[in-house]
């Protein structure tokens, strides 16, 4: 599926690394998902300084060629709280956002 919409700005070329770089993520930190809303997805990371400036740097740069996402992360008892939001023109993005998840965690159950 793919999830990188045309208004994205980041070259074609980079894409595979940015996708692995979200696999990556998902694989090593991912602990939970949830689908708040259509437009709303609920990631679980797992807590640590580590986890935190990776994702941070991975949505800050990411936001940087879709300014569509919106990110929220915020750190609490349960891990890491990393919330992505995008308007409804865009959820077929955030449904292939969710496939890659399940893809590289495959233990974590939505």
């Amino acid at each position: 599926m793919e999830w990188a919409p045309a208004e994205c700005t980041l070259p074609t070329g980079e894409r595979p690394l940015r996708v692995a770089e979200f696999d990556d993520l998902f694989a090593s930190a991912l602990r939970g998902l949830e689908r708040v809303g259509p437009t709303h997805l609920r990631l679980i990371l797992e807590s640590g300084a580590h986890v935190e400036e990776t994702a941070r740097d991975l949505t800050a740069r990411e936001t940087g060629c879709c300014s569509f996402f919106a990110f929220t992360l915020t750190p609490g008892g349960d891990g890491l709280i990393l919330d992505i939001e995008v308007p409804a023109v865009h959820t077929k993005v955030l449904d292939g956002l969710v496939v890659r998840a399940i893809e590289a965690a495959p233990q974590v159950a939505s």
